[in-house]
Parts: C-alpha cells; sequence; structure tokens
C-alpha cells in the first residue's frame, strides 16, 4: 500500500484542484512542491498533531528548498474563534508574509477551517493547501472550500467559500487517530451512503467493522468513495444553492447540539450521528421512511459507536438554536431529510409540530 495512491479532482475550471489519496503521502515532495510560487510555507497545526506530524512535512518541503514557519495553535473545537484566528494573522503579519506565500492546514476540520478562512481573508486572498489528518476532514471537511470559525451563537456562522489548491489525504496519518475521533468521522462517512449513494451504505453495512479496524484498503476505498462524491456535488453546487445542501443531513440538529452544550463537548460527528437520527425520525413522521429503515439507520451508527440520541437540552432550545443555522433562508429553516436510504432532499418543513415531535423521541 505504501506506494499506491489515487487521485480525484474537484472540477471548478481554472480553480480545479486535486485530491491524492494514499499512504505516506507527507513525505513525497513532488506532491507538495508544485503548489509553492514561493520558497516559503506557514504550515498551521496544532499541539496535538505538531508532535506527530510537523517534522515530517517540514522535511519535505524544505527538501524542495522551502522554509517553513509553524504556526502551533491549541486542539479542541472550543478554539475555533476570531482569538485563535488573529494568532495566524499576528504570524502572517510577523514573517511578512506575501500574497504568493502558501499557507498549508495541517491538521482535523477545526485546522482546516481555520487555516482556510485565514488564507481567504489575509490580503484577500493567499493559496492555502490542505493537509488532514482526521478521518472527518478526509472524507469531507478538507474538500470544497468551506472556512469558517464559530460564533457563540451558532457553528460556522462566520466564514467564507476559499477553494485549496490541493487536498493530500495521506491515510497513515489515522494510524495515530483516538479510536472516539475515528468513529466521530464515520458519522460522515455514513452520510454520503444516505443522501446519494445506497450502494456505499450497503457496503458500510458489510465493511464497518473493517473501517474500525482501520484496515488500509478499506479506508482508502471509504475515503475515496466519499471524496468522489463530494467532489462532484461541489463542481455542480459551489456556493450551496441546490444539491450541496443534501451534505447537512444532521448537520442543522448536530449543530445546535454542538453550540447548546458548549464547543467540544460532543464531537462534530457524535454530533451529526444523533442529528441523523433526528432526521430519520422526522422522515419518518412525514411518511417517508418506514419503521425498518430508520431501524436500519439506527443500527450502523450503534455498530460505528456514536450515539443515537441528542442531549435533552429541551425542544425550545433546539428551535432557537436552529434559527441561527445557516440554512434559514427567508426567515424559512430548510431541513435535509430522507425519502429513503440512499435519497436525500432539503425541505422548507415549517410545521413545527412534526420537527418538535422528533426531537423529543430522540433526546434523552
Amino acid at each position: 500500500m505504501q506506494n499506491m495512491i489515487e487521485t480525484l479532482n474537484v472540477a471548478l475550471g481554472d480553480r480545479s484542484y486535486p485530491i491524492h489519496i494514499g499512504n505516506g503521502l507527507i513525505t513525497r515532495p513532488e506532491l507538495l512542491l508544485p503548489y509553492f510560487k514561493q520558497k516559503k510555507a506557514v504550515v498551521i497545526t496544532n499541539t496535538t498533531v505538531a508532535p506527530l506530524y510537523l517534522d515530517k512535512l517540514r522535511s519535505t518541503l524544505e527538501s524542495g528548498g522551502i522554509s517553513v514557519l509553524p504556526v502551533i495553535l491549541p486542539d479542541g473545537e472550543q478554539f475555533k474563534t476570531w482569538e485563535t484566528l488573529n494568532q495566524i494573522f499576528d504570524a502572517l503579519l510577523g514573517s511578512r508574509s506575501e500574497r504568493g506565500t502558501t499557507l498549508v492546514a495541517l491538521g482535523g476540520g477545526v485546522i482546516g477551517d481555520m487555516g482556510g478562512f485565514a488564507a481567504a481573508c489575509y490580503l484577500r486572498g493567499m493559496p492555502f493547501i490542505q493537509v488532514p489528518t482526521t478521518l472527518l476532514s478526509q472524507v469531507d471537511s478538507s474538500v470544497g472550500g468551506k472556512t469558517a470559525i464559530n460564533h457563540p451563537l451558532g457553528k460556522n456562522m462566520i466564514g467564507a467559500f476559499y477553494q485549496p489548491k490541493l487536498v493530500l489525504a495521506d491515510i497513515s496519518t489515522l494510524d495515530t487517530l483516538p479510536d472516539r475521533e475515528l468513529k466521530a468521522g464515520l458519522a460522515e462517512v455514513i452520510k454520503y451512503g444516505l443522501i446519494r449513494d445506497l450502494a456505499f451504505f450497503v457496503w458500510l453495512e458489510e465493511n464497518l467493522e473493517k473501517l474500525l479496524a482501520r484496515d488500509a484498503a478499506a479506508l482508502t476505498y471509504a475515503i475515496h468513495r466519499c471524496c468522489a462524491n463530494k467532489a462532484e456535488i461541489v463542481a455542480a453546487d459551489e456556493k450551496e444553492m441546490g444539491e450541496r445542501a443534501l451534505l447537512n443531513l444532521g448537520h442543522t440538529f448536530g449543530h445546535a447540539i454542538e453550540t447548546g452544550m458548549g464547543y467540544g463537548q460532543w464531537l462534530h460527528g457524535e454530533a451529526v450521528a444523533a442529528g441523523t437520527l433526528i432526521a430519520a425520525e422526522l422522515s419518518s413522521n412525514l411518511g417517508w421512511l418506514d419503521a425498518a429503515s430508520v431501524t436500519r439507520i439506527e443500527q450502523i451508527f450503534v455498530r460505528a459507536g456514536l450515539p443515537v440520541f441528542a442531549p435533552r437540552l429541551g425542544v425550545s432550545r433546539y428551535l432557537d438554536l436552529m434559527s441561527h443555522d445557516k440554512k434559514v433562508q427567508d426567515g424559512k429553516l430548510r431541513l435535509v431529510l430522507l425519502r429513503a436510504i440512499g435519497k436525500g432532499v432539503v425541505s422548507d418543513l415549517s410545521d413545527n409540530a412534526l420537527i418538535c415531535a422528533a426531537i423529543e423521541v430522540r433526546c434523552t
């Protein structure tokens, strides 16, 4: 597996970029060096990832004559704030980084989101590269150009669409990923099967234990399948005006959980898992999903070691938090629901009684 690499392309015209998936990619300079206009890189990472992979990445870049300025941030969703973002700007300004300097985000979804947002803002745009090191970021957040920070009133409410030049998904970094983080990433993997890829959902039912055991071939296949789905969606709907909204299955409820509980208490994937079950219950209440399908969805999340019940914040609190969601349009909440397993749909459901009933069933 060491030398195998799979490559996908996100087709966005002159802003198109490759996604490389494979083992040991961080140590392969030929994959990285062509994307540097200047012999300078600013690498954004955190206190958890830096001791594991910063030196490897630095050696790879320095082998091509590129000097590396590391910016090591605290680890955790609770640090996805303006204050932490300013640490990146301080480093960029302090090092006199220019518009042609490349910013590299080395870490999970928080680092990728903040690094991308900093790159979008600094000098009105600098090139950046995503080197995701968690399953969740490799299958989802590193692809598609969504960048953001959190606000006390809502998750990811301040940000920009800003595409990377390259996504380098090195699956060897998953060897050091804590079990809880790996399971959280599976929530986003399962999502793709639920919204548009029934055959992949069936494959997941048959191969979930291989993913939990970190089987390299199974992980590579799953990451490739997820990225292929997302690349196709992003190419068709970059700014989330239509089909891309399907990628938010479980997220409206999940973001309410994360915000309501306090950022970092529930991992993003854990909240999405519970949120997906609320969406499944709501879809069932509408007569779209039968009981057997809801049970089937619940079972795969249980097997993945993910929560299928949400915290009891109170229905009114959920509705209030959801009203701050990015997907509110013309004052109406847009929810991603399921017509069937493998067929997601965006709904402007306005029946709060049905929404409340689904939340009640899935709260403990």
